[in-house]
């Protein structure tokens, strides 16, 4: 049953990308077909279909993932125990997000500098564009930002197509910025994999996985949202990353890259710790308000039934819960978890995917395995309210002379990342 409702639910989304369609007589159906084949086919490759008995023929790439993050955090690890000496032994003093999950972030971004510095992951990239422009027929620009934006973050993925950016239609350049929502940049991703290892089993190859098939959907529901009507300039040839030779050498590679590492480190710590302490803060307030009402003696009405309930507490995640319940259940959570799903659902959006992934890795009694892991790829995106911002304010200083467009496209921008997250968790869901 669970995965016919991932079925409707696959339709459905697609459905609520057509509502907000700007041009629904321009939606290039061939399009959308051909993408959703290809996430489709995608998630074949890598997941198998668990109920028929099949293993995907790529399953040896979501096992490799997982070996290779399973790597990254042991050699983060050897850094962070010479930092923070018996501390970053999780046996001895538990799990201690500053020691676990900084040292992974900063080791990673040191590590993604290299390998860019070695033109490895231009070589990944110019792969996976010319896989999207072959099959999606969008734009070569459009194409290799989607693809940069598997790897990089929604602000360092444009710098690949920074030549164009000015020039691009109304059409490419919302896929750009629904792409940056629809993914997260790698350091995020090592970061997540740091606090979830362990929770959800292999969770790396589920993250990756998410990442890349995310790409695709971004692109399909970019165009029902707002459809291609004018001749891109790079239709049909793939552009050159404009990014260029950044670093001098090895070492100063690893060095800056440690550097932006620090920065993004610094930046989910101060965010984690505003954001946790403002919905306790939120609660606190709700409390009152739900000590006057009763809402203790009467609220478990208003949880699904079958609803693990281990208080009944009138919160911010209850409200936010019952908006994004419904999406959770089209997924393939069953609806005495989908409040639960809802809740993360509805903090990723409000606030980050970091303060809902923190959320999800205390939620083991509340959700099944199958459910935490739909989940896991939901979450897989940068889809905010901040994150308008930071476009307005990332890609404007790149082409000042789209900011105006930026901003009137970035609330739509977010409605696309958040149902490109949720169209491949729903994807997950129709197979394990």
């Amino acid at each position: 049953m669970e995965k016919l409702i991932s079925c409707f639910g696959l339709a459905a989304l697609i459905g609520v990308a057509y509502l907000f369609s700007e041009n629904r007589s321009a939606v290039n159906r061939r399009l959308v077909l051909t993408g959703v084949g290809l996430q489709l086919t995608l998630a074949i490759l890598v997941l198998g279909i668990p109920a028929l008995g099949f293993s995907g023929p790529l399953r040896a790439l979501f096992d490799a993932a997982n070996q290779f993050f399973t790597a990254i955090l042991n050699y983060s690890d050897l850094g962070a125990a010479f930092l923070f000496g018996g501390l970053a032994d999780s046996e001895k003093s538990g799990f201690i997000f500053a020691v676990r999950v900084i040292p992974t972030i900063i080791f990673f971004s040191s590590l993604m500098g290299v390998l860019y510095h070695l033109g490895l992951m231009q070589i990944i990239v110019d792969v996976m564009a010319k896989g999207m422009l072959k099959l999606l027929k969008t734009s070569g620009a459009e194409s290799l930002a989607a693809a940069a934006n598997i790897f990089v973050g929604q602000t360092e993925a444009p710098l690949a197509v920074k030549p164009y950016i000015a020039g691009m239609t109304r059409s490419e350049l919302f896929c750009l910025m629904t792409g940056g929502m629809a993914t997260i940049a790698g350091g995020v991703l090592a970061g997540v994999v740091g606090l979830l290892n362990g929770t959800i089993p292999d969770i790396a190859g589920h993250l990756v996985t998410a990442s890349v098939m995310s790409a695709p959907a971004a692109i399909i529901l970019a165009k029902i949202m707002v459809p291609e009507t004018k001749s891109p300039k790079t239709l049909g040839s793939l552009p050159k990353d404009s990014q260029g030779a950044v670093y001098s050498n090895v070492i100063e590679a690893a060095a800056l890259g440690a550097g932006d590492g620090l920065k993004l480190a610094l930046n989910v710590s101060a965010m984690l710790l505003a954001f946790i302490a403002l919905i306790a803060c939120v609660n606190g307030a709700l409390g009152i308000i739900g000590g006057w009402i009763s809402f203790e003696s009467w609220g478990s009405i208003l949880y699904p039934d079958g609803t693990a309930l281990a208080d009944v507490k009138l919160t911010f995640q209850l409200l936010i819960g019952w908006v994004f319940a419904p999406f959770a259940f089209l997924m393939g959570v069953p609806w005495s978890e989908a409040l639960y799903a809802g809740q993360l659902m509805g903090e990723k959006m409000v606030l980050n995917e970091f303060v809902a992934y923190v959320s999800l890795s205390n939620m083991g009694d509340v959700l099944s395995e199958r459910s935490a892991v739909i989940m896991s790829y939901a979450l897989c995106g940068f889809a905010n309210f901040s994150s308008i911002a930071i476009q307005i304010g990332g890609i404007g200083s790149i082409a000042e002379s789209r900011t105006k467009e930026l901003a009137a496209l970035g609330f739509r921008a977010m409605i696309g990342g958040t149902l490109a997250a949720m169209m491949t968790g729903t994807l997950a869901g129709l197979l394990i």
